[in-house]
């Protein structure tokens, strides 16, 4: 499996925005992003990049990584 790409809150934002994702909710710094059925929870901390598991599960919602 190829290395996972070091992400930003904000550039994991731009994917599910750009593949018909609406931000539902927003909760303290965590903001919610739905499709039909599909979920997508990205936490948004200044200055800091996002864990690779979230990066994994953010790229295997939009279909972007096989699983």
């Amino acid at each position: 499996m190829p290395k996972l790409p070091i992400m930003d809150a904000k550039e994991a934002e731009r994917l599910p925005l750009a593949f018909g994702f609406l931000l539902s909710r927003t909760k303290g710094s965590h903001r919610i992003y739905f499709k039909e059925k599909k979920r997508i929870v990205i936490p948004f901390h200044a200055g800091k990049s996002l864990h690779p598991k979230i990066v994994k599960e953010v790229l295997e919602v939009v279909d972007l990584l096989e699983n």
